[in-house]
């Protein structure tokens, strides 16, 4: 299986910084403007199917590139692709979550890997899910290319459960909004063969 991987364009949540989480908020007009971008440079590339979770920001972004395809694809979406929940601290920036909630903050920081926001959910338990899903991915199309339409942290967890590393080294891969990854799945195990690449966005930040 050939798995292209991409990040949702940008939100206003994003701009501002603020926890997103699996709030289902829409892109901004930088956001469109990324994802038709990357549309146009998938535009050549044969796609079996795309998936993408059910977030509006997502689907959007997944419609962006079908419509570009001369076959398109079918769109299908899993629940099991959102971002990491935040619970509570979805919608607030980082000292908001600092001074409304110190304890669960410094908890969080201490061990990124087992602790979770006051009705959120832990990075191992996104890993749990993320490995769950990706393994449904493998078996169904080992022979296909399907593109990945998700969020900053299911990248980053695929990242780290691929190349084999803790948890905790997480926060090292930077994904950013409608970047691409590509990682090719042979019977030994995934290679990357493209990571967080956004040679297509030059026109967004001209």
């Amino acid at each position: 299986m050939k798995l292209l991987l991409t990040r949702h364009g940008e939100t206003d949540n994003n701009l501002n910084h603020r926890y997103q989480g699996q709030m289902d908020v829409p892109m901004n007009k930088t956001g469109i403007r990324q994802v038709g971008l990357l549309a146009k440079r998938l535009a050549s590339e044969k796609i079996d199917v795309i998936i993408a979770s059910d977030l509006s920001r997502t689907i959007e972004t997944a419609k962006a590139v079908c419509a570009m395809q001369g076959n398109p694809p079918v769109i299908q979406t899993d629940p099991r692709w959102r971002e990491l929940s935040f619970g509570v601290w979805e919608g607030h920036n980082q000292e908001e979550i600092k001074s409304q909630w110190q304890e669960e903050a410094k908890a969080w920081y201490a061990d990124i890997v087992h602790s979770f926001a006051p009705g959120g959910e832990s990075l191992a338990q996104l890993s749990k899910r993320v490995g769950e899903a990706l393994e449904d991915l493998k078996s169904t199309y080992k022979d296909d290319i399907v593109l990945l339409v998700t969020h900053s942290g299911v990248i980053q967890t695929l990242m780290c459960l691929v190349l084999g590393v803790d948890l905790k080294r997480y926060w090292q891969f930077r994904v950013l909004q409608a970047s691409l990854t590509v990682i090719r799945f042979h019977e030994a195990g995934g290679a990357i063969e493209l990571f967080n690449d956004c040679s297509h966005l030059t026109e967004v930040t001209e």
